[in-house]
């Protein structure tokens, strides 16, 4: 363990109990010894992206939750592989298949990480109005390593499709 360092989360579902899923693993993450809550953005119904035509009808609940965690980056990660198992997720070769529970962790810090298994920031979080527009709630001022704008300046930048449409204030 190390000092503690703000992480972002992205958590998404769209298969089953969507907004129970994500409400326990918001408890399942509040759990990990060494990760404290520090901030949540409402959760948002949102189209898939990037999806096979035949999983297009099933829409995403997404939502950011903002960590202080004393982990290390990919100990992190594997606490979140765990949280996502026990909620019923199965990889397979398909990275854009249906799921139960998808975590991702868009920062740490300052950190720039790569290894076969993360990348830090998220690779992709700027171009995802789903990422985007929930972690503008929580930190609209934020600018992530490699980034020159604010969170809230990229959302401003972004298209208004594929929708997200607020569908929960309060979700814990």
């Amino acid at each position: 363990m190390s000092e503690a360092i703000e992480v972002g989360l992205s958590l998404g579902s769209c298969l089953g109990d969507r907004l129970g899923h994500l409400r326990q693993a918001r408890r399942a993450i509040a759990a990990i010894p060494g990760v404290r809550e520090v901030g949540a953005s409402p959760v948002y119904e949102t189209e898939p992206v990037g999806v096979k035509a035949e999983y297009a009808a099933l829409a995403y609940l997404n939502a950011v939750l903002v960590v202080e965690s004393e982990l290390d980056a990919e100990s992190l990660r594997e606490q979140l592989a765990h949280i996502e198992q026990a909620a019923g997720r199965r990889r397979t070769e398909d990275k854009y298949a249906p799921r139960t529970l998808d975590i991702d962790i868009l920062y740490a810090g300052e950190e720039r990480h790569a290894s076969p298994t993360l990348a830090i920031p998220h690779p992709r979080w700027a171009e995802r109005r789903f990422v985007v527009q929930p972690l503008a709630d929580v930190r609209p001022d934020r600018v992530l390593p490699g980034c020159a704008a604010t969170v809230a300046q990229r959302l401003s930048e972004l298209p208004l499709t594929p929708a997200v449409r607020l569908f929960e204030n309060d979700w814990r």
